[in-house]
């Protein structure tokens, strides 16, 4: 009997913490081993705990470098996995700097908790990982380039196709070969946008007979991107004649590196007013310079514009790359208008959260966002219109303008996913499993992709097996 099963521990009616395991031929490999993020204990207790024996694991295969599909890693290995890790080489790369930034950030948050809690006369806890952890798990990693087919284990060749998510995603092509019968089944990480700056347009893989897919934006659709430029003139327009700044939340791979896009080409073409931006984050600094080392994967369109006359995409007259803490202080000090974009996109952690204690109750000002967030973070409660929000504890009142743009995200929209599916057609297509998405996005695409003839659609709960 053919019994090929995967089982979601992370990212099942949710969009953090990505992590499946595939169980096949008696081995054991996983995808993806992302951090939980959302409430403060709830995130603390589900990514400290696996509910397997890391030992057990013999592979591991990352899509891309996002903290939400890889930033568990340090913490698995340190609770006994010790076999590769299969990943592009810019995510590698990508991944020796976030996955030390995340350590840093869990020690100071760590910190942090620890004074509360000896206030309390409570026992100190242990940061999820250390630096040194994510050291070590970096000697784990495999570089495997796109297109080239290697061994997972046995029965299992995988191929890294290109995601067009972030710099160096992939989505994984499958041949699961078990007791005779060879199925084709295809992994997709999460999937970019045609048509979008930078990065080239994402590789679909088709011809399969089973699909785990992302679905963040299932039941939306995303705005043109000449529509979403023509609206960030006019947010920055508006914004720097009434004499405010402009704070971003931007995650620090990606996002970042695309919105600076963005204000290069505008300012080139004199379409917002000349006036500063402030890159303030130091992990956006060290990811843009891996950017830069791998031209290879930019698109047709960047490197006509930029690469073949020399020019810096990420790199501009107007612009600054912050990196000493007193030089990110500085900026509460300028009264004039001007763009701050610092990480993370979520309003989580890092230098963010100083911007928006600074600025949110100042009602010249505007706090854009530019992605997705998920459900009790900060940058979602913000969106969400609270009036009220805990930053560092304090309360502060919502003052200023807040504004979302997500047709600047990097996920693909419901448009997009059913194009991806329909290049394979039911009758060849006999399981779609969906993940990474909450269930106002992910249960109407699952009708949708019925009403299209694929009849075994499956949106899994989180440790739920699904066997194919």
């Amino acid at each position: 009997m053919f019994i090929m099963k995967f089982q979601f521990h992370g990212a099942a009616q949710t969009v953090t913490g990505s992590m499946v395991i595939l169980t096949v031929n008696g081995h054991t490999v996983m995808f993806e081993c992302g951090m939980f993020q959302g409430r403060r204990q709830e995130a603390f207790e589900k990514n400290r705990t696996f509910k397997f024996d890391p030992a057990t694991i013999e592979a591991l295969v990352l899509t891309h470098a996002h903290i939400d599909h890889s930033g568990n890693i340090p913490n698995l290995v340190r609770k006994g996995f010790k076999g590769p890790i299969y990943a592009t080489p810019p995510t590698v790369d990508l991944c020796r700097i976030m996955l030390k930034d995340s350590a840093y950030l869990q020690q100071k948050d760590i910190e942090w908790v620890n004074r509360m809690r000896s206030r309390k006369n409570e026992p100190a806890f242990k940061p999820l990982y250390t630096i040194e952890d994510a050291e070590a798990a970096m000697h784990l990693f495999v570089n495997v380039p796109y297109d080239k087919s290697f061994p997972l284990c046995e029965g299992v060749r995988a191929t890294f196709r290109d995601g067009g998510h972030i710099l160096g995603s992939a989505g994984i092509s499958m041949e699961i070969t078990e007791k005779g019968k060879m199925t084709r089944c295809g992994f997709t990480g999460d999937i970019g946008r045609a048509n979008m700056p930078i990065l080239q347009d994402p590789n679909i893989i088709r011809d399969i007979d089973a699909l785990i897919m992302e679905s963040t934006y299932g039941n939306r659709r995303h705005g043109a991107p000449a529509d979403v430029e023509e609206e960030l003139v006019q947010t920055v327009c508006a914004t720097a004649a009434n004499g405010g700044k402009i704070i971003i939340p931007a995650f620090a791979v990606g996002r970042t590196q695309e919105i600076v896009y963005h204000f290069h080409k505008l300012f080139d073409e004199n379409r917002i007013p000349d006036m500063p931006v402030f890159v303030d984050s130091p992990l956006a600094c060290e990811a843009t310079n891996v950017f830069r080392n791998h031209p290879e994967c930019f698109d047709r369109e960047t490197n006509r514009v930029f690469v073949r006359n020399n020019e810096d995409p990420f790199g501009f007259g107007r612009l600054t790359y912050v990196h000493e803490i007193s030089e990110s202080k500085n900026l509460n000090g300028l009264s004039y208008p001007h763009i701050i974009i610092s990480a993370s996109g979520m309003a989580e952690g890092g230098r963010i959260l100083h911007h928006l204690r600074n600025n949110i109750e100042n009602p010249k000002n505007l706090v854009l966002f530019v992605g997705y967030a998920a459900q009790e973070t900060l940058a979602r409660k913000m969106m969400d219109g609270a009036r009220t929000v805990k930053i560092f504890g304090e309360e502060h009142t919502v003052k200023c303008k807040i504004k979302t743009m997500d047709a600047f995200s990097a996920h693909a929209d419901s448009k997009d996913l059913l194009d991806y599916v329909s290049m394979t057609p039911p009758s060849k297509l006999r399981n779609v499993l969906l993940m990474h998405g909450e269930k106002d996005q992910s249960l109407p695409f699952s009708e949708a992709l019925k009403a299209k003839g694929y009849q075994h659609v499956h949106y899994p709960a989180l440790y739920e097996s699904i066997t194919i």
